[in-house]
């Protein structure tokens, strides 16, 4: 029998997903599982994304563009434009999805060998789609107790070596929920300008941020702009992620021409998501403010009812729809699956991303799971209410 690869054997299990089959044979014998591991929107999509779904009117559901439809991305101009992000349509390149677009953008700009550094906890595929290229994630980790600020000028330089090739951030953050200051913007503009390093950044949930502060876009950091290439999607922003829409967005053209062959490659992104896509640009003011709304109240009841389970301890995130906790458990992964597998409370029981699955040094957020505030407040409460029987009943509690 031939070998499989080494690259399929290296890559991780998406710890967002890892544990689905548990959590269908739990549902197989009755049980109501709450998902608070993935970050699936319960919100309804824009009626106009819908409506333009509903009244498609051709007679050849063609290819598109490789680029993406000119018309979208003449729209996304002016998206952009409403956040202080001046670019053209030359500068868009639509993706199937952000995964997509950190993909293509891996692979433009990374050779194998060539180093990525990331702040940890981060979004585990990035890890997969570094893999995917040949490129090596050296991680400098932030802290719970810090609430995930940016780690320091000094420990970024101590990870730079003559095969650093880029920094990537995310920010408003998956999975902590941080969100950079202008401060630490700074920071990051200043090594990217150093070192003369590429910055790839995901801002995938601009809309979700939650301070009194402005959106830092990378784009908004002068003297780096042929260094930066930007990440979005529109699956958060709409609660639409089956379309598979993304976007990199950068000014850099020798980026651009590389990407362009990975997009000629896999020929076109969806044209059905393309036209919804296109069509959610015109979302009214009032869908945007409501959904950021509930996006407000969910995180205050969220972060209000863990931290007053004995033991739990969550920061406020100031962006996204996510925070990572910590818990009074000695084994988060552990805690997750036996959740799953072995417990349930008046039929019910949780569902969590476990936190080692966001971090490549080992140890790291062992008594930590990542939770998505993305179900409504009365399935959150019942949620929580299951969770913190769960912790009474757990035999590996440590507090």
């Amino acid at each position: 029998m031939p070998s499989i690869s080494q690259r399929g054997v290296s890559m991780p299990a998406s710890p967002i997903r890892k544990l689905v089959p548990l959590a269908n044979k739990a549902k197989a014998k009755g049980t109501k599982v709450y998902h608070l591991n993935i970050g699936q929107p319960d919100l309804p999509t824009p009626e106009v994304a819908m409506d333009a779904i509903r009244h498609i009117d051709r007679k050849v559901l063609e290819y598109s563009p490789s680029e993406g439809i000119l018309s979208f991305r003449q729209k996304l101009v002016k998206y952009y434009a409403k956040f202080n992000i001046q670019v053209t349509t030359d500068d868009i390149i639509v993706t199937t999805g952000g995964s997509e677009a950190v993909f293509f953008s891996f692979m433009a700009c990374l050779d194998p060998g060539d180093e990525l550094i990331v702040p940890e906890p981060a979004y585990a595929n990035y890890m997969a789609f570094a893999i995917s290229s040949g490129a090596v994630i050296k991680t400098i980790p932030s802290s719970i107790e810090e609430g995930f600020a940016l780690p320091s000028v000094e420990q970024f330089e101590k990870l730079i070596t003559p095969r650093t090739k880029a920094i990537l951030i995310c920010n408003p953050n998956n999975p902590t929920g941080y969100l950079y200051t202008q401060k630490e913007m700074d920071q990051i503009r200043d090594l990217v300008k150093k070192y003369d390093l590429f910055l790839f950044s995901d801002e995938v949930y601009r809309e979700f941020c939650y301070t009194g502060a402005p959106y830092i876009s990378a784009f908004h950091l002068k003297g780096i702009e042929n260094n930066v290439v930007l990440v979005d999607s529109v699956s958060k922003r709409y609660s639409e992620c089956g379309i598979r829409i993304g976007a990199i967005i950068t000014k850099n053209q020798m980026v651009k021409e590389n990407v362009m062959k990975w997009c000629q490659a896999r020929l076109s992104p969806p044209l059905l998501g393309q036209i919804a896509a296109e069509a959610s640009l015109d979302t009214p003011d009032d869908y945007m403010l409501d959904v950021y709304n509930e996006y407000v109240e969910r995180r205050k009841f969220l972060i209000d009812g863990l931290n007053r389970i004995p033991g739990c301890y969550s920061p406020i995130p100031m962006g996204a729809f996510y925070t990572m906790a910590k818990l009074p458990v000695d084994d988060a992964d552990k805690f997750c699956a036996w959740c799953l597998e072995k417990f349930e409370y008046e039929g019910q029981t949780v569902m969590m991303a476990p936190g080692s699955g966001f971090y490549t040094t080992p140890g790291l957020g062992k008594n930590e799971v990542r939770i998505a505030y993305v179900l409504n407040k009365e399935d959150l409460a019942k949620a929580l209410m299951v969770l913190a029987k769960a912790l009474e009943a757990y035999p590996g509690r440590t507090v």
